[in-house]
């Protein structure tokens, strides 16, 4: 497929990875992982990343190897032909309803503890955030990537200024003995570290705007994910340094309450941006993704239908505007009914595992030799982790079963495999 414009480099794919990764988490995970097992938190990071690396590979070896703005949808249209992948497609985009609305509220709440919004204020910050997002996407890739790579600066300038002003150093940083740790806190801490690394799947759909997408997409994937866990790791040292967790205190406000704690309560507004700006980076990268899916799924079967059209910098514009449209209205659903942001959080992240698990399979049958090692264990790890968040994944099961039926089957195209 042709059309979008190639102009993302390393370091550009590397910005828009990592900001994706950590997007709300960086703020709040850290504490609600010290707050499940403490200093051994530490420990459970290095072990995430090991975890996920069998899936980062395999994605990476899908996206060099089959680049296209279809993401995981393409991969699942390769290995299972085109029902399997209008109903992966679909199943992504059924995200928005519930994961979009979630991230504009926590977004939303960054400005609410900087400032003291009220309700009506919280709403215009979330159709701002959608008209940002919209003026971004009039534009090419390339710009969203600069912006972002500007955020993650921010996001790490933010880490080292707690440690340098904090006197957090590698020496002082306690490690518990292996032999103190306990099973139980340690698995509960990585069920919920986890969703730190939801963000693979969105980032598949830029390969193929990437300049040189068989060396530059791949490494660009395994950085920033080590660079996202390395912040991680770095956020939940500074957070046991200061003890910025448990009791009260929400998990979103122990890195504010270290800010302040340190360069004093001016200084509050100043983390409540960057920590917008996160939130931002995540919501952007997502809903771009989504309109690539959205874009890519009609140029196949109606290139002259109007969502199929690109915008004079060649992106996905009227895609992107039709996503954004759906978010706004799912947003004002969402806030009408006065749903719970933990709900939309549940039901939103069943939808990305089952999303990751039939990639794992795509890549089973697609790649050769160590990827595709690397995809069946990949697949093993996202089994385990639909079997540990249990009833949650309902959601995804249900609209999976329900597309399955409902959506119209076509004639397979087959294209060859890579190793």
């Amino acid at each position: 497929m042709s059309g979008l414009k190639q102009e993302l480099g390393l370091v550009q794919g590397v910005g828009l990875l990592s900001t994706s990764l950590l997007g709300t988490g960086v703020f709040a995970v850290p504490a609600l992982a010290a707050q499940i097992a403490d200093s051994g938190s530490l420990w459970a990071w290095p072990v995430l990343i090991i975890l996920v690396f069998p899936i980062a590979i395999a994605f990476a070896a899908l996206g060099r190897h089959f680049p296209n703005a279809g993401g995981a949808a393409h991969f699942v249209s390769l290995a299972f032909g085109p029902h399997m992948a209008r109903v992966t497609g679909w199943l992504f985009l059924s995200v928005i309803p519930v994961g979009l609305p979630a991230a504009l509220q926590i977004a939303s709440g960054f400005w609410q503890a900087a400032f003291g919004l009220e309700h009506s204020g919280l709403l215009l910050v979330q159709l701002g955030t959608l008209l940002a997002i919209l003026f971004l996407g009039m534009r090419s890739a390339g710009s969203s990537a600069n912006v972002q790579v500007v955020i993650a600066g921010l996001i790490v300038a933010m880490v080292v200024a707690i440690w340098w002003k904090g006197g957090v150093t590698p020496g002082s940083i306690q490690w518990p003995a292996l032999s103190t740790l306990s099973a139980s806190p340690m698995f509960s801490a990585l069920a919920v570290m986890f969703w730190c690394f939801v963000g693979l799947e969105a980032f598949a759909h830029l390969a193929a705007e990437f300049r040189n997408p068989e060396r530059d997409f791949p490494r660009a994937l395994l950085i920033g994910m080590l660079v996202a866990g390395g912040v991680y790791w770095s956020c939940t040292a500074a957070v046991l340094a200061f003890h910025s967790y448990g009791g009260e205190m929400a998990a979103s406000a122990s890195f504010p309450s270290i800010v302040v704690q340190l360069f004093g309560q001016h200084a509050l507004w100043v983390a409540c941006i960057i920590g917008y700006l996160a939130c931002f980076a995540s919501l952007n990268i997502y809903t771009q993704s989504f309109a690539r899916l959205v874009w890519s799924q009609t140029y196949e079967q109606k290139p002259k239908a109007w969502v199929a059209q690109l915008s004079r910098s060649r992106s996905p514009l009227n895609a992107l505007s039709l996503v954004l449209l759906c978010c706004l209205i799912s947003s004002l659903a969402a806030d009408y009914f006065s749903l719970e942001l933990d709900d939309l959080i549940v039901y939103a992240n069943g939808i990305f595992v089952f999303i990751y698990l039939l990639c794992m399979l795509s890549g089973c049958r697609l790649l050769k030799g160590s990827s595709r090692v690397m995809s069946f264990i990949g697949t093993v790890l996202c089994v385990l982790l639909l079997v540990m968040i249990g009833w949650k994944t309902l959601y995804a099961v249900v609209m999976f079963a329900l597309l399955w039926l409902v959506l119209p089957r076509r004639k397979q195209t087959s294209e060859a495999s890579a190793g």
